[in-house]
């Protein structure tokens, strides 16, 4: 319409988000939430930090490693934000980081994040009894399992026989069936009435994984024994990085929608403004 070029256009709102939006207020940030999002699929990764309280972006970073988050501990130290607690998955790059900050924040790891870990190890056991399995019917009986194991008991579609083919398969098979219920039994440690009762749960519940004998189950139990305090801290910050996946959804309609972005310096101003788009799911 202005017969402007697209680059003259793109500086232009890029001055306009750097002045805005550059420097995002860090002095009343109390909860946050960390997680990577991938710019190329498989390639080139970025770090976003978001404030939970806000609901905003509050940082942005190339990489997912210790490094991309430094220069956000010393943005945080020279606001003297009373920062608290941070929300994350079990990163071993995002864990060393906030240790080396120097800052008391209590870290708490998402538990979608562990169900999913959970998950994929049920998901492995199922895949090795699979292959191992020389009889043809109880082959039939796990093919095409997968999904039908990974669902809540409760969300069983009764009109798809789902109850009944799962009842079939675990009567059939003892090490799957332990597994199963594990992975059910697992959803309580949230629902657990103090934090003394869900450490005794917890504790509990790695007793029974190590008496499975099953290496993947033990090596699963292995690490929420290792991440046990960042674990229960959930019931002091009852945060966790869901709000932070839907803010990372609304990054990959901005990236879809631009056919991704040369200029990542625009791309990061383009995500700190994200939260006052209410058109950006569109």
């Amino acid at each position: 319409m202005l017969h402007m070029s697209w680059n003259t256009i793109k500086e232009i709102h890029k001055k306009y988000l750097k002045k805005r939006y550059s420097k995002p207020d860090l002095k009343y940030v109390r909860l946050i939430a960390i997680d990577e999002f991938a710019v190329h699929k498989g390639q080139k990764y970025m770090t976003v930090v978001y404030d939970i309280e806000s609901k905003r972006a509050i940082y942005v970073s190339e990489g997912r490693s210790e490094e991309s988050l430094k220069k956000f501990w010393k943005r945080i130290k020279r606001s003297k934000s009373k920062l608290e607690a941070a929300s994350m998955d079990m990163c071993g790059a995002y864990i060393a980081s906030v240790i080396k900050s120097d800052l008391s924040i209590s870290i708490v790891f998402d538990k979608f994040h562990i169900i999913s870990n959970m998950n994929k190890v049920l998901d492995q056991i199922r895949r090795f009894i699979y292959k191992s399995e020389k009889m043809i019917e109880m082959r039939k009986v796990i093919k095409g399992l997968r999904w039908i194991l990974l669902k809540c008991s409760g969300s069983l579609d009764e009109s798809r026989n789902e109850k009944q083919r799962l009842e079939q398969a675990l009567e059939m098979n003892k090490p799957l069936a332990q597994a199963y219920y594990l992975k059910e039994e697992l959803h309580q440690l949230w629902e657990q009435e103090s934090k003394e009762e869900a450490k005794k749960f917890l504790t509990s519940w790695i007793e029974k994984a190590r008496s499975t004998k099953n290496p993947l189950l033990i090596k699963f139990s292995n690490t929420l024994i290792s991440h046990k305090s960042g674990i229960l801290n959930w019931y002091k910050y009852r945060i966790n990085t869901g709000c932070l996946e839907g803010f990372n959804n609304k990054i990959k309609v901005l990236k879809r929608k631009a056919y991704g972005y040369r200029d990542i310096e625009y791309f990061s101003l383009r995500i700190y403004s994200l939260h006052k788009l209410r058109y950006a799911l569109l």
